[in-house]
């Protein structure tokens, strides 16, 4: 067990942010803002960093048994995590972002099916306003807006926290003054697991252009009891956008559950391209003419994705 003095060593050498924000959208479920010690890297909307805490911290109560060897006890866990952004500061005024602090969207895992122990989210969840954290000084990442142009349509369709680079980029969509079509559809189990529907609702009432659904998979009755994949298939996700969702004039922005995603498997020799099962919505897309990204054959499309687990 490490001693006081030797945590309060590993701290003062290992950290190099300050949480100023936390607030709970349910126990599970937080909302994070980190203002690192270094100047915040210019980063684009969609990227990722780094968070990590000592093995030495504190975890969360009802979690999975963690047991630790002594030399376990001194190391550091690190996780990426995609940059959210609460993106309204209240009626009319969209937040001012970027320069001094970052904001993470984050669930606890309380303990895995496969045995593996969760090392940083526990911890996580033990943090208090003022407690010192360590972030990474590199963001990173090729989910960005880089293809959108201003009159293009965008749909953020998305998983539990994989709306946090969503919210990122419909930030900065609405402060540049995008003029297409824009819609979010987040997908989760429980109404209580959507951390910013107040804001979401919000915006959707100030921009004419900006169109918000909640899913729920468990929780009928408050909001809708589907799957993005039956958005797409029912022919609902057009209703609500208000226009056919044409390739030539979109393109969707894919992150959270790699089943909803369903990125395929391409065959490069043969060109033959085989889709997991049930079907994802890449392979619901692709089949109406829309392309997906093809990072190893450097290929841009107009459905870009970001697997979160």
């Amino acid at each position: 067990m490490l001693t006081p003095d030797a945590i309060a060593e590993l701290r003062g050498r290992r950290y190099n942010g300050t949480v100023v924000h936390l607030r709970r959208a349910n126990p599970d479920l937080m909302i994070l803002r980190v203002r690192p010690d270094f100047p915040i890297p210019a980063h684009k909307p969609g990227q990722y960093c780094s968070l990590g805490l000592g093995f030495w911290e504190p975890r969360a109560e009802g979690c999975q048994v963690e047991t630790l060897t002594p030399e376990e006890q001194a190391k550091l866990v690190r996780r990426a995590y995609s940059i959210s952004c609460s993106i309204s500061e209240g009626p009319g005024r969209l937040v001012e972002y970027g320069a001094e602090f970052l904001e993470f969207y984050i669930v606890l895992v309380r303990e895995n099916a496969d045995g593996r122990v969760p090392a940083l989210t526990p911890r996580l969840f033990a943090l208090k306003g003022g407690d010192r954290i360590n972030i990474g000084d590199k963001i990173s990442g090729m989910y960005t807006l880089d293809p959108v142009q201003s009159d293009d349509t965008v749909l953020f369709l998305g998983t539990g926290t994989g709306e946090a680079p969503h919210n990122y980029m419909l930030w900065e969509l609405l402060r540049r003054g995008h003029s297409g079509r824009i819609l979010t559809a987040t997908c989760v189990r429980y109404a209580r697991d959507l951390g910013y529907l107040a804001t979401h609702r919000r915006l959707a009432e100030e921009y004419p252009n900006y169109t918000y659904l909640p899913l729920t998979t468990r929780e009928p009755g408050v909001t809708k009891k589907a799957y993005i994949q039956d958005l797409i298939t029912d022919g609902e996700l057009e209703h609500h956008l208000g226009e056919p969702l044409e390739p030539a004039r979109a393109h969707v922005y894919l992150c959270g559950n790699p089943k909803m995603i369903g990125v395929p498997h391409r065959d490069r020799a043969t060109g033959g391209v085989t889709y997991p099962q049930p079907a994802g919505v890449i392979e619901l897309l692709e089949a109406r003419g829309f392309k997906a990204d093809v990072s190893a054959a450097k290929f841009k499309g107009n459905v870009h994705f970001e697997e979160y687990w």
